[in-house]
């Protein structure tokens, strides 16, 4: 049995296609993709993304217990500021990338990817094990609490949605990119005001009490579609964040992917005393990448989708893979995201990717493929 959003019957009314994603009913597109991509590159779209997940860690030890959990320094953030993470297996491989948003000294807002949030919940519990059995030096109280029913979840994106989201709320005027501030409106939670994001576009996401979500999404879309605002789907998220090489778990990440060759190593924090799968990441710096996940543009025509053989020479000769792929709505051409041998990983280098039983060519191009100028 699938699962709703607060805001599945809203959706049925704009015309939503709705489809089957991770176990929830999501509207894939309203007016279509291209239109609704283009209007988040241009003015601003609103998706929603109440299916994300989201767990209370708070105690005492509760900055020390994630600095160990995750990869990212969570001790050199400050109240009110967001930060991007991954946590790792022992082997080093990504259990999830994440959002931390610490609230204050003790308290911790976490966000993780849908179809993750029973694995994620229990890594956590498990690593607390470890982390309290490790050292007896390590003190304080830790309580984990997986509030992700608890919670709807909002993204407005796009040049315009500052202006469109301080009608409504007008405290977030001033936020800076990766800081956040709450808002109590009588409800059990609070609403959590986050300019942070997935489309590599300015833009917000809203944390906030699923009773409150329908009235929030339609005050939005009130305000901004005289400006241009449309309801945006999960087609348009997707080839939103290819464009910006942002990655998606089960794609570019997972728990055979190590962050160094999905190039998130500036999220790895070695110079931390100790972090859960740190000596596995040690290990393979010193002994050197085997492959790396590199941008492509196809030259031939056609599309690489995820799972598609990048060859060399040979349709059976496979050396990496495709992990996503699209023809992008910015930029008019089919562009991807691949994981190939260091020899095939500079920009320039030609690739071969097997669609359709053809191998057609392909060229390692830089990533982001698109990125804002203002």
């Amino acid at each position: 049995m699938t699962m709703k959003t607060p805001l599945y019957d809203e959706h049925r009314a704009l015309g939503g296609r709705m489809i089957d994603f991770g176990g929830w009913e999501l509207p894939v597109q309203y007016e279509g993709i291209a239109a609704e991509h283009h209007a988040c590159r241009t003015t601003a779209a609103i998706f929603d993304v109440s299916h994300m997940g989201e767990f209370w860690v708070e105690g005492s030890g509760a900055e020390a217990f994630l600095d160990f959990a995750v990869t990212n320094a969570v001790s050199k953030t400050v109240p009110g500021q967001a930060q991007y993470t991954v946590m790792c297996l022992e082997s080093g491989g990504i259990v999830d990338d994440l959002i931390i948003y610490r609230r204050d000294a003790t308290r911790f807002l976490v966000v993780v990817n849908a179809s993750n949030i029973e694995k994620d919940f229990q890594h956590l519990q498990k690593v607390l094990s470890i982390y309290e059995s490790a050292a007896t030096d390590r003190k304080g109280t830790v309580q984990l609490d997986n509030i992700s029913n608890r919670y709807a979840q909002l993204a407005l994106q796009g040049p315009r949605a500052r202006e469109i989201l301080a009608q409504l709320y007008p405290e977030i005027e001033d936020l800076k990119t990766f800081r956040f501030l709450e808002k109590s409106e009588g409800k059990a939670v609070p609403t959590v005001l986050a300019r942070t994001g997935y489309t590599g576009e300015d833009g917000f996401e809203i944390y906030l009490d699923p009773s409150l979500a329908v009235q929030v999404w339609r005050s939005i879309l009130e305000t901004g579609s005289p400006l241009g605002l449309k309801p945006a789907g999960l087609g348009a998220r997707d080839t939103l964040r290819l464009e910006s090489r942002y990655p998606l778990y089960g794609q570019e990440l997972s728990e055979t992917i190590h962050p160094l060759e999905a190039g998130l190593s500036w999220v790895v924090k070695f110079e931390k005393s100790d972090f859960l799968g740190k000596g596995s990441l040690l290990k393979i710096k010193e002994k050197g990448l085997a492959r790396k996940l590199v941008g492509f543009e196809l030259v031939d025509p056609g599309i690489a989708r995820h799972g598609y053989a990048v060859c060399q020479d040979t349709l059976t000769n496979e050396v990496g893979e495709v992990t996503s792929g699209t023809q992008s709505p910015t930029l008019g051409k089919a562009i991807g995201l691949a994981y190939v041998p260091l020899a095939l990983a500079s920009t320039g280098s030609d690739l071969k990717i097997r669609v359709r039983e053809r191998l057609l060519n392909a060229r390692v191009i830089e990533t982001p493929f698109y990125k804002r100028t203002a």
